[in-house]
């Protein structure tokens, strides 16, 4: 017997479950597909959650040993037990894959484990977990797949000796030395974990410079404060093999722009070059979708791939971040119940959790060049901040741009602590196409870490008045 849906999501990561929420909430029949055996995707289940929790305590673990007795908190030894952090990690990602269980079933979503393919316009066949399969008949398939991790050639990942995220976020002991492949988001905030619980961390990055697509001043001042951390960086380098063995891993490196090769030796080795979308098997030819030579799904403006079929999240153009799946999804379940879904990707923020944290949203001095906008710059230190100084905490800036003419905020770029929560700030004023004085105006809690961005904006017009 086949089942009759207004929709079909397949993928439960933040796309897909934020859709069929949405979806429910509209009063649509909803169905959605999950290959894992928990719900949440990549972002619930090994990437964003469980990475948070180990850079939480990881965090915690550092503090504990090199700041407390300056603040005045005599401890015994410190030690490191590595089974009950990770634990906790695992019980942070099972409430919240259940949680996600909980909310399909509050909005009325049958939930189907297994692997979906889309047999034609309007059919899903879904092989189930358990064996067998079952067909689904749909006025509406939504792809919500997500990405993969990149890899490399020469290299094999094992998870045991060569690792993507998957495998570093459940180490059972901390390698001695750790070589990390690629200075991005994912790199830097895996990187921080072990070089704080005591791996030898290095950094290999193809390119001259880490954290490729934030803004130049940011990704130097960051990589100045990750050093003094312990983090050794090799920029311009390329990495063409990779041996494991039972006791570590061999790299053969060599210069990015031509030179000799040498190799470098690790216990354990993260390979974290980017992600890439998820579309094996799916069956997308059967309705026509198209992918681009990085194989993302073409779409239209309104996240259309046919009549009748939509994609969302990671395997569609934009940012591969779950805030921006969640968004693409609840607009997809709007549109199809026709109401008016839409999603600005300038300001979708991206956010490094890092210590200090580094967070960006809208358009980078870099870009506003390339683009030939006149700007104006704001500038305000993190060691003129109040809060800043009293916690300790001094390390990084906000920094605002605001077109010349008209004053209307273009972007903000920040680092130091808390800054992750800050930038909701500014992605608030762009949203309202606030001028930097809109900010710079508006009362701001003393002391606090915001006002930083108040008196960045400030600086806008030259007249910050805290440094």
């Amino acid at each position: 017997m086949t089942d009759s849906y207004d929709i079909v999501i397949i993928g439960a990561g933040p796309g897909g479950y934020n859709c069929a929420i949405r979806a429910g909430q509209l009063g649509l029949k909803t169905a959605i597909i999950e290959k894992r055996e928990t719900l949440g995707g990549t972002c619930l289940n090994v990437g964003c959650i469980p990475s948070k929790a180990l850079l939480h305590a990881s965090e915690m673990f550092t503090r504990a040993k090199q700041d407390f007795a300056g603040m005045g908190i005599k401890t015994g030894p410190i030690e490191l037990d590595l089974p009950t952090m990770m634990a906790q990690k695992n019980d942070a990602v099972d409430g919240l894959t259940a949680g996600v269980a909980f909310l399909m079933k509050k909005n009325k979503v049958t939930t189907y484990y297994g692997t979906g393919k889309i047999l034609a316009p309007g059919k899903v066949e879904i092989t189930k977990a358990e064996g067998g399969t079952e067909e689904l008949v749909t006025k509406n398939i939504v792809i919500a797949t997500g990405s993969e991790p990149s890899t490399l050639p020469g290299i094999e990942i094992d998870e045991t000796r060569i690792l993507t995220n998957t495998g570093a976020i459940a180490l059972d002991k901390v390698p001695e030395k750790l070589i990390l492949i690629g200075a991005g988001v994912i790199g830097l905030e895996l990187g921080s974990v072990w070089s704080r619980l005591g791996a030898e961390v290095t950094v290999l990055e193809y390119l001259d410079r880490i954290m490729p697509g934030a803004d130049t001043e940011v990704a130097k001042t960051a990589q100045r404060i990750f050093k003094k951390q312990g983090l050794k960086f090799k920029l311009g380098q390329k990495v063409t093999g990779a041996k494991a063995s039972k006791t570590g891993v061999t790299l053969s490196v060599e210069p990015a722009k031509g030179g000799s090769s040498e190799d470098m030796q690790a216990d354990v080795v993260i390979v974290a070059v980017g992600r890439k979308p998820y579309t094996e098997g799916l069956g997308i030819d059967a309705v026509g979708a198209k992918t681009d030579a990085r194989g993302v799904i073409e779409t239209t403006d309104h996240f259309k791939v046919a009549e009748g079929v939509w994609a969302v999240g990671d395997c569609i153009d934009g940012p591969m971040l779950a805030h921006k799946a969640e968004d693409d999804g609840a607009a997809v379940a709007e549109l199809i119940a026709g109401k008016a879904g839409h999603v600005d990707y300038n300001l979708v923020p991206s956010v490094v959790y890092t210590n200090p944290e580094i967070a960006w949203v809208g358009k980078t001095e870099e870009e506003l060049k390339a683009a030939g906008i006149a700007y104006k710059k704001g500038h305000f230190p993190y060691k003129a901040n109040s809060r800043a100084r009293t916690n300790h905490e001094t390390d990084g800036f906000v920094k605002i741009l605001a077109d010349a003419k008209t004053d209307q905020i273009l972007g903000a770029h920040m680092i130091g602590v808390g800054v992750g929560e800050m930038i909701g700030e500014i992605g608030v004023a762009m949203e309202f196409g606030a001028a930097s004085e809109d900010v710079a105006r508006t009362s701001h809690a003393h002391p606090t870490l915001s006002e930083a961005i108040r008196q960045a904006a400030m600086d806008v017009e030259g007249w910050a008045m805290q440094m």
